[in-house]
């Protein structure tokens, strides 16, 4: 089939090259423009721009879609049968939905209605949801509200952390995607019970609350890292916590109950186990506790 291809994050690098190995004829890929990154603030092309570039197809980077004719004439120009859209991360207007002849279908990392929105795995995981999933859906101009082609569950384990979790959708998102191109399934209108919304998440949603129970703030320190990262106050700096796990213990939320970084919750307690300050590296909690100690009794912002 003759596709456009529109995807930015890691999280579309495999359907990416799945149709591409598959031998889909991918006329153009979408992705948001470079942007700066790193210390030095150079435009860095995204995951999806990188691996397109090197299966060498062709990379068009506009900023915005809504307004911009010239460029719903131009994806109208190539003659589409189909779009197929994973995290693009900008919203597609009537004109370019209506294009391709097969219209546009999209990997969304949930199992829809649940999740709808931009951070479906985060909320999965914040919310403690035994499993999630992939749905392969036709793309209408509401959020996440088009027709089901496909979808598959996967567990979440009692551990899992945002990163695996993610790879393992990215990668079933692939497959499915494939699927769904082949076979040409009848599209079934979502539920109209069950919805729910996952909302781009900022850098304040990391703050940890100690007042919130242990298992909570443990779901929230696996669902955010690497981003936005959790964190709290102390000694006047920032430090983010990478890893942790619910244990007994109770006190006034925030206070460390011990001398290895245990720390009260409001209900339970939570052990912090690999954490890092401003501009360091990440360490275990011994070695961190040496240079940066958390005496017992101390009260955590």
């Amino acid at each position: 089939m003759r596709l456009a291809f529109m995807g930015s994050p890691d999280f579309a690098v495999p359907a990416l090259r799945a149709l591409h190995a598959a031998g889909h004829d991918i006329a153009a890929v979408y992705c948001q423009p470079p942007r700066p990154a790193g210390r030095g603030q150079k435009e860095t092309p995204c995951p999806v721009h990188r691996a397109a570039l090197e299966l060498g197809l062709a990379v068009r980077t506009p900023a915005r879609l809504k307004r911009d004719l010239a460029e719903h004439d131009a994806f109208a120009a190539l003659g589409l049968d189909a779009a197929v859209v994973a995290a693009y991360g900008l919203i597609l207007p009537r004109a370019m939905l209506d294009a391709p002849r097969q219209g546009c279908i999209n990997i969304h990392a949930s199992l829809l209605p649940r999740w709808r929105g931009a951070a479906p795995i985060h909320a999965a995981i914040l919310a403690g949801d035994d499993a999630t999933g992939i749905t392969i859906m036709r793309m209408e101009e509401g959020l996440d509200t088009g027709p089901m082609l496909l979808a598959q569950a996967v567990q979440i384990a009692p551990d899992a952390t945002v990163g695996a979790l993610h790879d393992a959708l990215a990668d079933l998102g692939a497959r499915l995607v494939l699927r769904a191109l082949a076979e040409q399934p009848p599209a079934v209108p979502q539920p109209d019970a069950g919805v729910t919304y996952a909302p781009k998440l900022t850098k304040a949603d990391g703050r940890l609350d100690w007042t919130a129970d242990a298992a909570a703030l443990d779901r929230r320190v696996r669902a955010l890292n690497p981003w936005p990262g959790t964190f709290f106050d102390h000694g006047g700096e920032q430090v983010r916590v990478l890893a942790a796990q619910v244990e007994p213990g109770e006190g006034p939320p925030g206070t460390v109950l011990d001398d290895a970084a245990l720390v009260a919750t409001g209900c339970g307690a939570l052990r912090l186990l690999r954490l890092q300050r401003p501009g360091r590296a990440a360490q275990e909690a011994e070695p961190f506790l040496r240079g940066f100690p958390l005496p017992r009794g101390a009260a955590l912002g």
